[in-house]
């Protein structure tokens, strides 16, 4: 099992397409033994990243509420990492199905998972990390491309769409708040010259 992870990634990151095609048939456990895998391997070197990075600075111990730094790391990326994936794939099959994309929902679900490879092998990596979300970005076009039967253009704008609307509804979202709590803020009153 582990080498046919290892040779799953190894094609996700070498040839992708030859990779995304051979994966129209796997089977859900095939596919969901490597995402954990992958999601586990990030998991526990994110948390190992944060255990070095907190012996460095201390302070940074104490921004959790009762659980250690490294712990909490490796729960969000494991857990939050499974949900955040899954929510993606159901959200981009609703653009992958407008435009044209009819092979089903674990297609999308596939080609989400096995795009993420470069961010979940890499993406825990200081300052670099997001080069490898944008790969992933990349993959995530090729496998809807492949996996769905739809051309290039219809699976960029469904992925363009399905990453771009969130993040503007997020940017909205916290230019509000900003703005609310600018104006809601008491301004501090100066005694007056007498």
């Amino acid at each position: 099992m582990i080498t046919n992870i290892f040779e799953k990634a190894k094609g996700c990151l070498l040839d992708p397409v030859e990779t995304f095609r051979q994966s129209k048939d796997d089977e859900l456990s095939a596919v969901f033994s490597y995402f954990i895998a992958l999601l586990l391997f990030n998991a526990i070197l994110s948390a190992a990243l944060a255990a070095v990075v907190i012996e460095m600075m201390p302070p940074l111990a104490m921004m959790t509420w009762g659980i250690p730094v490294p712990v909490a790391i490796f729960l969000m990326m494991l857990v939050g990492g499974f949900i955040a994936t899954l929510v993606f794939g159901v959200w981009l099959h609703l653009w992958v199905y407008l435009f044209g994309g009819s092979r089903g929902i674990m297609q999308t679900i596939n080609a989400v998972i096995y795009g993420s490879t470069p961010r979940l092998i890499f993406g825990w990596i200081p300052f670099i990390g997001f080069i490898f979300t944008l790969w992933s970005l990349a993959l995530g076009i090729l496998g809807v491309r492949e996996l769905q039967e739809i051309d290039s253009l219809k699976a960029t704008l469904a992925v363009a769409l399905a990453v771009m609307i969130p993040v503007i509804l997020l940017i909205v979202l916290a230019a509000y708040f900003m703005v609310a709590n600018v104006t809601t803020t008491a301004m501090p009153v100066l005694p007056a010259n007498s």
